[in-house]
C-alpha cells in the first residue's frame, strides 16, 4: 500500500475531550480530520470519574473558583487564563448538555431539578458537576454521538501521529526556521497502524489535543495511549514547552498488589462525600496535615500518604467510607463500588486500600489563551497545553472544563481568519523517508526500553525529589535516549516504537525543567529546596530551538 495525501480544512489530533469539542465546532467551518491512536476512543476523557468544576450554585460565585485554582496553583497561574476558565463554565457545560451529556441531577425541596454538585479537595463549594461516577465516559458518549451526525468529519482510527510537518521536511535552512516564532506548521505524518504505511495528513490549522503523559511513570491511572505524543512532537518541531516538572500524582488509586498498565482510579468525589485516610494502624493522619483534612490539595494529600508510606515501610495506606450506607455508595460510585467488589473488597463494609500514581500533568506546549502556540497555525488544548491555568497544581476537575474552553476559544480565534480555499495553497511534503531502515523483529528490546524509561522516572522523579535523585535521572535518561534514538533512526516504524521515541522526549523535558527549578513548589517537592521562592515566581520555558528562559506564561505573546 502507497503513500496517501490527505488534505482537510483542520486537522485533529486526539479524540478526548478538547479534540472533539473542537471537531465539532470546526465542522460548521469545513472539514475535518479527526486522528485517533485506537478504535474503542480509549482516553484520559473517558477514564475521568470526578466531573467538570463548574459555578451553578447560587451560594457559589465564579470569584471563589477563581480563588480556589490560583490557590492551588501555588503563585504560577496565568490569572487571566483562570477567569475565562471559570467565567466560561457555565456556558460550555451547558453546550455539552445541549449535545445531548446527560449529567446527574436531584430533586429540590421546591419540585425543581438542578444539577447535583459534588465537592472535591481544593474547592470552597459544591460545583463538580457530574455522572455519578463516569462522567469523562457519559461525555465522550455525547460528543461521538454529535460527531456521528455532522457529515463533514472524518474519523481515522487506529493511526499514530508520527511528526509535525512544517518547514523542516521541506528541507529549508536559514535563519528564517532558527527562531520559534517562525516555524509554520502544514499538519503531521500519521502512520496508518493496520497497513504499517505512513500519510501525510495535511491541513492550514492542526490542533494537538494528545492527552497526558502517565505511561512515562511505572504506576500510572492514564490508559495506555498516554505516552506524551503531541508534546513530544511540538518540542521536536521547535515549540515552546513548559511547566514540565509539575506532575499531578493522585492520591488514590486502588492498591493491587502487581504491575498494571493503568491503575484503578478512586475518585476524590470519594473524600468529598467524607471519606477518611487511615494509615495500617488505623492512625487518620490528614488532620495533623492541612486544615482541609482529605479534602486538601492533592499535592498536599499524596505527600502525606508517601510519607506515611515512608515513615511505616507500608505499600499502601487506606480511604474508608465504609460508614456510609451501601445503597448510596452502589447509587453515587456504582464503578467504584462493584470493580472494588470485584477485587475482593466491599467498601461499605471495609476500607479501601490507595497508593498515590502519576495522574495529570499541569505543564505542556505552551499556548495563549486563544489556544495558539509558538508555531504558526498549530494550536493546542487539554491537558497537552500549558494555557497557565493550573500553574504548580491543578485543581481538581477543572481539566475536562479546561478542554472545552480553550477548545472553544481556538475555534473562535480561527473563525475570524478562517478562508475556505487555504488548504489549495498548502506546500507539497514528501513521503516519509523509510530507506535504510529494517522491519523490527525484536519486540523484547523496545518493552526493555518503556520499562526501564518507567522505572527511571518513578525511582527518581515522583512524588519527592532530590538534586541527587534528578542527577541520577538524568544521566541514565541520556543513555536511554541515546540507544533508543539509534534505534529508531534505523527500524521501520511502528505505532509502540513511536511511543517509546515519544516517551523518552517527555522524560528529558520532564527531569530538566525539575533540575531547573530550585525550590519546591506546588506538586515539584525537592528535599533540597523545602520553601517556595518568590523570586522564582515564573515558568521554564524549553525549546528545541533555544537555551531555557524563565518568564511568566502571561507575558508571552505569539503574532
Amino acid at each position: 500500500m502507497s503513500t496517501e495525501v490527505f488534505t482537510s480544512d483542520f486537522l485533529v489530533i486526539g479524540s478526548g475531550i478538547a479534540g472533539l469539542t473542537f471537531a465539532i465546532k470546526a465542522s460548521d467551518l469545513g472539514t475535518v480530520h479527526v486522528v485517533t491512536k485506537k478504535k474503542d476512543f480509549d482516553s484520559n476523557t473517558n477514564y475521568a470519574q470526578g466531573g467538570i468544576a463548574s459555578v451553578f450554585d447560587p451560594h457559589d460565585s465564579i470569584e471563589s473558583h477563581i480563588k480556589d485554582t490560583l490557590t492551588a496553583g501555588a503563585g504560577l497561574c496565568n490569572e487571566t487564563a483562570v477567569r475565562i476558565l471559570a467565567e466560561s463554565g457555565p456556558e460550555r457545560v451547558q453546550e455539552l448538555i445541549n449535545w445531548g451529556a446527560h449529567f446527574s441531577t436531584r430533586k429540590n425541596p421546591n419540585g425543581s431539578v438542578s444539577l447535583d454538585l459534588g465537592r472535591e479537595g481544593g474547592h470552597s463549594y459544591n460545583r463538580i458537576v457530574h455522572a455519578k461516577d463516569l462522567t469523562g465516559q457519559e461525555v465522550e458518549r455525547a460528543l461521538l454521538d454529535e460527531i456521528a451526525r455532522r457529515k463533514n468529519i472524518r474519523v481515522f482510527e487506529n493511526h499514530t501521529a508520527v511528526d509535525l510537518l512544517t518547514q523542516h521536511q521541506l528541507k529549508l535552512t536559514g535563519k528564517h526556521i532558527n527562531s520559534y516564532n517562525n516555524i509554520r506548521c502544514y499538519g503531521a505524518y500519521i502512520l496508518d497502524n493496520t497497513t504499517g504505511v505512513v500519510h501525510l495528513f495535511t491541513s492550514p490549522y492542526t490542533l494537538l489535543a494528545t492527552g497526558g503523559i502517565g505511561q512515562v511513570y511505572l504506576h500510572t491511572t492514564n490508559p495506555a495511549i498516554a505516552t506524551g505524543d503531541g508534546i513530544a512532537m511540538a518540542y521536536r518541531a521547535g515549540a515552546l514547552i513548559a511547566d514540565m516538572e509539575f506532575i499531578q500524582f493522585h492520591p488514590t488509586s486502588l492498591y493491587e498488589p502487581g504491575h498494571k498498565e493503568r491503575a484503578f482510579l478512586i475518585s476524590e468525589a470519594v473524600r468529598g462525600e467524607e471519606a477518611i485516610l487511615l494509615n495500617s494502624r488505623g492512625e487518620r493522619f490528614m488532620e495533623k496535615v492541612h486544615p482541609l483534612k482529605e479534602l486538601a490539595p492533592r499535592d498536599i494529600v499524596a505527600r502525606a500518604i508517601d510519607m506515611e508510606l515512608k515513615r511505616l515501610g507500608d505499600q499502601c495506606v487506606y480511604l474508608d467510607i465504609s460508614f456510609k450506607d451501601r445503597d448510596f455508595l452502589e447509587s453515587r460510585f456504582p464503578t467504584i463500588y462493584h470493580y472494588c467488589l470485584g477485587a475482593g473488597i466491599d467498601i461499605s463494609k471495609e476500607p479501601i486500600p490507595v497508593v498515590p500514581a502519576a495522574h495529570y500533568l499541569c505543564g505542556g506546549i505552551v499556548s495563549d489563551l486563544n489556544g495558539r502556540t509558538s508555531i504558526s497555525n498549530l494550536y493546542v488544548s487539554g491537558e497537552s497545553a500549558c494555557t497557565g491555568v493550573h500553574g504548580a497544581n491543578r485543581l481538581a476537575s477543572n481539566s475536562l472544563l479546561e478542554g472545552i474552553v480553550f477548545s472553544h476559544r481556538a475555534f473562535c480565534h480561527i473563525k475570524e481568519i478562517f478562508a475556505p480555499d487555504n488548504k489549495d495553497a498548502l506546500p507539497p511534503f514528501p513521503q516519509w523517508d523509510k530507506k535504510g531502515t529494517f522491519d523490527l523483529e525484536e519486540w523484547i528490546l523496545i518493552q526493555h526500553n518503556i520499562e526501564d524509561v518507567k522505572r527511571v522516572m518513578w525511582d527518581y522523579v515522583g512524588i519527592v525529589r532530590s538534586n541527587r535523585r534528578l542527577e541520577r535521572a538524568a544521566r541514565r535518561i541520556t543513555l536511554l535516549e541515546e540507544e533508543i534514538l539509534d534505534y529508531y533512526r534505523r527500524s521501520t516504524i511502528t505505532s509502540r516504537l513511536v511511543e517509546l521515541h515519544n516517551l523518552i522526549t517527555t522524560a528529558k523535558l520532564i527531569v530538566q525543567s525539575a533540575m531547573l527549578r530550585k525550590e519546591s513548589r506546588g506538586l515539584h517537592y525537592n528535599t533540597n529546596y523545602p520553601q517556595q521562592d518568590e523570586s522564582l515566581n515564573g515558568s521554564y520555558i524549553i525549546s528545541s530551538q533555544q537555551q531555557p528562559l524563565f518568564m511568566k506564561i502571561s507575558e508571552i505573546s505569539f503574532t
